[in-house]
């Protein structure tokens, strides 16, 4: 960790994601091997800096929106990945290797976790569609990003690769930062962003297996969910997306949890739990043909092909 991080200030610590304050911000506070810019994205801290980036350079595309670029419709990336981490959904679930535990190193990001690997689709190519764009145009130095130990096949890691396995992807993520930030309207931004949003999660899933047990229901029903907050334009900047985020679960779902009367989860987080499972099991029941509120996204039907890791056994698998 670069010294010059370690010694910001923490007061605010906690409205940001867990260890903001530790977090790269310039390219410079990654290392640079071979005159490359080296990223580890199964590094808590590198991957969360990767957004980092993302939200300074995009910071003047949302200045007239209000101060401390709060308002920046991108928060919400980080602090999904923030929470993923602080409820312990990045860590290896069936802890044999220690990663992303604290008995092991707390910092890893597990390619065995169902979220650590979906979060990498809204990581990883984000941020290589933003490069792609030009969006880092001083950029001088080469950008590589570190492939897990296993299951390299499932990653691309380059522009070349993400451009050939996921081009849709990359696509919509590279016109939203090369078009749709310079043609700035906040609600067409938002429909733009949930659009590269809601593609990514696509392609995971049919790329990645279910949890087991009662997480891979809420896993399940949240990214369904993701679909309608798509269509609705939600708005995803800081305080919006903080304060949401208070509904969401604070660690993984256990057998015996049983929703809504989960002891040690608050009222508003049994509520929502309740609220995203009943909505997908409406939708779920009729084939899938619940609409939402506007615009151009529905739900669809999800096909699952490739495992994330050999920790899947879920009756929906």
């Amino acid at each position: 960790i670069p010294s010059h991080l370690q010694t910001q200030s923490q007061d605010s610590e906690d409205i940001f994601p867990p260890l903001w304050h530790l977090v790269p911000e310039n390219f410079e506070d990654y290392p640079i091997q071979n005159h490359k810019i080296v990223i580890n994205v199964w590094n808590y801290l590198e991957r969360l800096g990767m957004y980092k980036i993302l939200l300074k350079y995009s910071a003047k595309y949302f200045s007239e929106l209000g101060p401390n670029n709060l308002n920046n419709i991108l928060w919400g990336l980080p602090l999904q990945h923030g929470w993923q981490y602080g409820s312990g959904r990045l860590a290896d679930p069936l802890n044999s290797t220690g990663c992303g535990h604290k008995e092991g190193d707390s910092l890893c990001i597990s390619e065995f976790s169902w979220w650590a690997c979906m979060n990498y689709y809204l990581a990883a190519i984000p941020f290589l569609g933003a490069l792609d764009s030009g969006l880092f145009e001083e950029v001088q130095n080469e950008i590589e990003l570190i492939p897990p130990d296993k299951q390299r096949a499932h990653f691309c890691l380059s522009i070349a690769e993400c451009n050939t396995q996921v081009p849709k992807v990359m696509s919509a993520w590279r016109d939203f930062f090369k078009v749709y930030l310079l043609l700035f309207s906040e609600d067409e931004a938002l429909g733009y962003m949930w659009k590269a949003h809601t593609l990514s999660i696509n392609f995971a899933f049919q790329n990645l297996s279910y949890l087991s047990g009662p997480e891979s229901s809420f896993g399940e029903a949240w990214s369904s969910a993701v679909h309608f907050l798509a269509a609705m334009h939600f708005p995803t900047n800081f305080n919006v997306t903080s304060n949401f985020q208070t509904g969401l679960p604070p660690r993984i779902l256990l057998e015996g949890d049983k929703v809504p009367f989960i002891g040690d989860f608050t009222l508003l987080q049994n509520k929502i739990l309740f609220l995203l499972e009943s909505l997908h099991t409406a939708n779920k029941n009729t084939g899938r043909s619940l609409r939402p509120i506007r615009g151009p996204y529905i739900i669809t039907g999800i096909q699952k092909t490739l495992p994330c890791g050999n920790v899947s056994t879920s009756k929906f698998c």
